[in-house]
């Protein structure tokens, strides 16, 4: 018995079956891991979250099958499982302590030109830890509208860490489309837990994570002038963002990019060098290196913190060895330069894996970097490979997979 063979530019059902299958397995599982975070986390923010979201993984697995425009039941799943809880944390007023440093860092900046308080000032605080700022200066723009408007529902610095976020996934979205991985990236960036529940909670690494795909996405497009605005907004708001900015220079090596860059993040960091440097570093390096006046409350047990807690001089053996990471993959740049973004994705994935977990003080929701990077790299190719690739697929397959 002999069988037709598919015609070329035919949808494949097997692959639409093995996407949903994913799919429903992704939604299936973030909800058990909902409703375990609202039974079990020691955190009050975590539970309210787990309650709300376990609600909107489940709608989303019971809709995989029957609402098949995969692209707009992401959508919809993040609004369930990160929006909803979001609003609901920000009316009970209920957050990690990231939130409240940032909006005041807001009110220090409008007050005094820097966000960032020094060691004297910290030290006068009856909560020092609350007193430290660990991220650059503009992050402190997302703390602006409640320091500004007041305390609102809608002044609540998550809200803009989530405008933000979805206007950067969304411009890297359409900048690479089409791509058949397109929709699985996105979910892992914005529906998976690390980054819902990081959002709805805390939020300060989402536009991070946002913008650092932006610009791999304009990277991709031949606009090396726009990726470093992208970029250098990110880097003058996390360090996260710097080894991004890095691995990324070293692929484009245009100076429109290095302008963006490496232009934004000086000028941003500019005036509070210039109003008080010795705040800058209390902030900015001593206390994420641990020599701060109180230890960072970022303590998963991964191996850097472990080394730190349990070694003889296991802080400085953990910054050692993250160097050495650092430069065992400068070497390797310089060796075997990046000759496309998907390279850059992967490489920055694994830097930050390796990153966090040496880092002295770290938390398991950094994983949401190089997850994400890692799902994006397969989206960054040129244009005309992007069609190529999915050209003769079909209009069949692209509405299973709901580009």
């Amino acid at each position: 018995m002999t069988t037709t063979p598919a015609r070329p530019g035919a949808p494949n059902p097997r692959l639409g079956r093995v996407t949903l299958l994913l799919d429903l397995v992704l939604y299936a599982l973030s909800g058990v891991f909902a409703q375990v975070t609202a039974m079990t986390s020691n955190l009050g923010p975590h539970r309210t979250w787990g309650s709300i979201a376990v609600w909107g993984y489940a709608g989303a697995a019971l809709f995989v099958y029957v609402f098949r425009q995969r692209l707009w039941l992401t959508v919809t799943a993040w609004l369930a499982v990160a929006v909803v809880p979001l609003i609901a944390l920000a009316r009970l007023r209920e957050y990690q302590e990231e939130v409240f440093v940032v909006e005041e860092s807001a009110r220090r900046l409008l007050e005094t030109g820097t966000p960032y308080l020094d060691r004297a000032g910290i030290a006068a605080l009856p909560e020092p830890l609350l007193g430290y700022t660990p991220y650059q200066p503009a992050m402190a723009i997302f703390g602006l509208p409640k320091a500004i408007f007041g305390d609102y529902v809608l002044t609540d610095a998550r809200v803009w860490f989530a405008i933000a976020t979805a206007a950067t996934l969304a411009g890297a979205y359409l900048l690479l489309q089409p791509h058949d991985r397109l929709v699985r990236a996105l979910q892992m960036s914005s529906v998976l837990p690390l980054c819902a529940l990081t959002l709805a909670t805390g939020g300060d690494d989402m536009p991070v994570l946002g913008l650092c795909v932006l610009a791999f996405a304009l990277a991709a497009r031949q606009k090396p002038g726009w990726a470093g605005v992208a970029i250098g907004a990110a880097a003058a708001m996390k360090l996260f963002a710097w080894p991004v900015a890095i691995v990324l220079g070293f692929y484009l090596l245009h100076r429109k990019y290095f302008l963006g860059a490496i232009g934004i993040p000086v000028l941003a960091l500019l005036p509070s060098v210039l109003i008080n440097a010795g705040a800058v570093v209390e902030n900015v390096i001593r206390f994420p290196t641990g020599h701060g006046l109180v230890t960072s409350p970022a303590a998963s047990p991964l191996i850097g913190y472990l080394l730190a807690r349990h070694v003889p001089s296991g802080r400085t053996i953990a910054l050692g060895l993250l160097l050495l990471s650092g430069a065992a993959i400068g070497v390797y740049l310089l060796r075997k330069r990046p000759t496309d973004v998907r390279q850059v994705a992967y490489i920055c994935a694994v830097g930050l894996l390796a990153a966090i977990l040496l880092m002295p003080a770290t938390r398991f929701g950094y994983f949401l970097y190089p997850v994400a990077f890692a799902f994006w790299a397969p989206c960054l190719m040129s244009r005309g490979a992007a069609e190529d690739a999915i050209g003769g697929q079909g209009d069949g397959h692209a509405e299973v997979l709901g580009r």
